[in-house]
């Protein structure tokens, strides 16, 4: 991201930002939670702490809450807003956590750890328990932190199934904190890399996918003949080259199962008096708590197809290796009277293609309003260390007694505060921007990302690579208000009736008080098509220069190498007066796609600030595509 220690900062404004945490509570006693040298809470704060005597709040982590609707504890939850799942004090640390010298989760990943904003103050909001979040807790949470003041919230949280913008829970939650100049970022979800399964994909909120870091763990197995193949894992186990007897899962089925299903290693069909002591070939990827199938193994080697940038710690050593390596083991253990292997302590390795988009990582198009790009933007997601409570195993594994302050783990829910401390950074140098401000300054200056390397295209990554640094001084902003947000709905078919339901005011629909979604002041361009028809659609937009405060042009640029689509915008320069105006333009794109998903982008250059927005024009039938 080019977000070094050394980048320039606010402090006396970015000490008193406060980022709201939807996730499983937070940890206090991390070292990345330490309020040496912080100064009281910000007067603004209107907050509380539930403080109990497993918990307080101090001048980092100014504010704390905990929330069950239903009263009931299940048996691995602690009451109040302490952590005990992990997750959320990981998020909370990657947006805010103060630095913390010579981290790492038992040698890997050994630096600095530092939150993106890391002088904010934290208000931690518990709605995610062992059984879930629910969506009278996330509402209840919504309310308390806009009344308590926070200024920016982080939700590394989403439901499994689409829902409507009226019936999701944390949708009606971000327009309520919209409405009151709070910015809601999400995470997308992990169920990639199928179309359409992003989740939190309202307009008004921020929407992130994960991709990777130019670092990854790499964990090597290492056969009783020399031979060594290259896994992935996070594993913090060292066995120093000890060789071990190695046994293949298929050879050791327990009755009433035969190879072909003790194979998969699940669970109740391995023998386990058969494993105890060795490394146990598998022929699928388990959980981190799916491991129980090999119960007394003294590791586990797991060999399929499965992509390997979504790696796991286990509470044994353990390597995923590719089909290849995989079918290679195998022959040497059909081949040798006495096999045995070791698993390497993992090591960090220079990962050349970065940065991709995560295998896991949902991909849109956006399952309501397909002409509206979602994700909005890619952050940081794959193999992230970050703080972790010392109650809770790494593994998330029972049987795993390995404890750690800090812990490396994959997914959205780790991009999501990435990009959340971006937008905080932004905010500290601008803090009367609107949340559509914020976030157009991030779509707009972001890296854009390789086409070949990520063939879902903005569908995958959005506008591309959070850049924190450009979008502090993005030029010109794509501002929206309630207002153009409320046109929308009502453009989409909403009732006055819903509508209030949503926005608390007294706004109606009417047909002076209706916009279609190609009317949407949105700094992207997304236009699902039928790629049999020709295509002759005109967005319109604006944009407001708060780059310049002496008159100065935009040109447009438009980056379109696909012949038959045609792309024109009018008109084609922007001359602007003075710093706050706002001019219009549109976009018209015709001609056909030839492929499934096909990427172009418009860029207003004045000769200092690039503006790129993405345009994406995709087959609406893309679920049925190879």
């Amino acid at each position: 991201m080019g977000f070094s220690e050394q980048v320039k900062r606010v402090p006396a404004v970015e000490s008193n930002i406060i980022v709201g945490v939807f996730d499983s509570g937070i940890w206090p006693e991390s070292p990345s939670f330490d309020d040496t040298g912080y100064g009281p809470p910000p007067a603004k704060w209107r907050g509380r702490c539930e403080v109990s005597a497993n918990f307080s709040c101090n001048n980092k982590i100014i504010g704390a809450r905990s929330y069950r609707s239903n009263g009931k504890h299940l048996e691995n939850d602690i009451k109040g807003p302490i952590d005990s799942d992990g997750h959320g004090t990981h998020t909370a640390s990657t947006v805010a956590g103060g630095l913390v010298r010579q981290a790492s989760m038992l040698g890997l990943g050994l630096g600095t750890a530092r939150g993106g904003v890391p002088s904010a103050r934290i208000a931690a909001y518990k709605v995610c328990w062992s059984d879930g979040c629910t969506d009278a807790d996330i509402l209840a949470a919504f309310d308390d932190a806009i009344a308590d003041g926070v200024d920016i919230i982080s939700g590394s949280l989403g439901g499994s199934s689409v829902k409507d913008y009226f019936n999701d829970s944390i949708a009606i939650g971000s327009f309520h904190a919209m409405q009151k100049g709070i910015l809601t970022t999400l995470a997308v979800g992990n169920n990639g890399p199928e179309f359409t399964t992003v989740v939190n994909f309202s307009p008004w909120s921020l929407s992130v996918a994960a991709s990777t870091t130019d670092r990854k763990f790499e964990t090597k197995v290492k056969l009783g003949d020399g031979r060594e193949f290259n896994g992935v894992s996070v594993n913090t186990f060292d066995l120093n080259g000890t060789q071990i007897p190695l046994v293949y899962a298929g050879d050791i089925p327990k009755a009433p199962f035969d190879r072909s299903v003790s194979r998969m290693c699940f669970e109740n069909t391995v023998d386990k008096e058969r494993v105890k002591g060795k490394i146990v070939v598998c022929d699928s990827l388990a959980v981190p708590g799916g491991v129980v199938a090999v119960e007394g193994a003294a590791g586990i080697i797991m060999q399929d197809e499965s992509p390997q940038d979504d790696t796991n710690s286990y509470p044994l050593p353990a390597s995923h290796v590719g089909p290849k390596p995989g079918a290679l083991i195998l022959s040497y253990i059909n081949s040798t009277r006495v096999p045995t292997a070791s698993i390497m302590k993992s090591r960090g390795r220079k990962r050349n293609r970065a940065p991709f988009v995560a295998s896991f990582s949902s991909r849109g198009p956006n399952p309501i309003t397909p002409n509206i790009l979602k994700p909005d933007i890619s952050g940081p997601g794959v193999e992230i260390l970050a703080a972790w409570p010392s109650t809770v195993s790494p593994s998330g594994a029972e049987e795993d007694n390995k404890r750690v302050l800090y812990n490396v783990i994959s997914g959205t829910s780790m991009a999501c505060p990435h990009v959340t401390a971006a937008a905080a950074y932004v905010k500290s140098f601008h803090p009367t921007w609107s949340p559509a401000a914020l976030k157009s300054a991030l779509i707009t200056t972001a890296f854009p990302m390789s086409h070949k390397r990520n063939p879902d295209g903005e569908l995958a990554y959005g506008a591309g690579h959070i850049n924190p640094l450009g979008a502090v001084h993005p030029g010109l902003i794509y501002n929206a208000s309630e207002t153009d947000y409320v046109k929308f709905l009502c453009g989409q078919g909403y009732s006055t009736e819903s509508l209030r339901r949503l926005s608390d005011d007294n706004a109606s629909c009417s047909a002076n008080n209706s916009g279609t979604v190609f009317e949407l002041n949105y700094p992207s361009f997304a236009l699902s098509t039928n790629a049999s028809n020709p295509i002759s659609q005109v967005f319109r937009r604006r944009v407001t220069n708060v780059g310049s405060s002496y008159a100065t042009s935009y040109k447009a640029v438009i980056v379109n190498p696909w012949r038959d689509l045609k792309i024109t915008v009018k008109p084609s320069v922007l001359l602007f007066k003075r710093l706050g105006e706002e001019l219009r333009f549109e976009v018209r794109i015709g001609g056909q796609i030839r492929k499934g998903i096909e990427s172009a982008a418009l860029v207003w250059d004045d000769g200092k600030h690039k503006v790129r927005s993405p345009i994406t024009v995709f087959n609406a039938n893309l679920h049925s595509l190879d």
